[in-house]
């Protein structure tokens, strides 16, 4: 099973304030969609709740420390490890999908990161751990410019561990 980070961070690896994206990024959503569809996504629950809700046709994984939490559609587990036990170990590739701390906590078990490098720095209080560079090789990179749709350039990247088959 792959485990894939998957997240758009600005420059300074911002994420989000106050529980919200800090930019509207459509592409990045239908690529997000395309990606995640039909997998087991693992998240934080102030993710869930900024989302208002699960996600549809992914089986979605919600980590509290809440021990009563409960949300309809949701499996509810209160650590990394049991969320990625609770994934089918079948599946090809399950996707971590934040917040900060849940990527903090999964970055050295991932195989693989699936970035969309949004091209500003942004004022936040959600970040994306830093990259290190001795452990992740840059696999695949495609520019996005700004257009009407879009009020920042981005890129696409995707990092893979080296020394791994992911």
């Amino acid at each position: 099973m792959i485990i894939t980070l998957i997240a758009a961070a600005a420059e300074n690896n911002a994420l989000g304030k106050d529980n919200n994206l800090v930019w509207h990024l459509p592409n990045d959503f239908k690529r997000f969609k395309k990606l995640t569809t039909g997998h087991t996504i693992i998240m934080g629950r102030k993710t869930l709740e900024s989302m208002n809700g699960p996600l549809p046709n992914r089986t979605n994984v919600v980590i509290t420390r809440q021990k009563d939490y409960t949300y309809e559609s949701c499996t509810i587990v209160h650590s990394l490890d049991e969320a990625l036990a609770k994934c089918n170990q079948e599946e090809e590739e399950v996707f971590i999908i934040g917040g900060g701390e849940i990527y903090k906590q999964a970055i050295d078990k991932a195989d693989k990161i699936e970035l969309t490098r949004v091209h500003t720095t942004a004022e936040a209080d959600t970040y994306f751990p830093e990259i290190d560079t001795k452990k992740w090789q840059l696999t695949n990179e495609e520019y996005h410019p700004k257009d009407e749709k879009h009020k920042l350039d981005f890129t696409y990247q995707t990092w893979k561990l080296k020394n791994s088959n992911g």
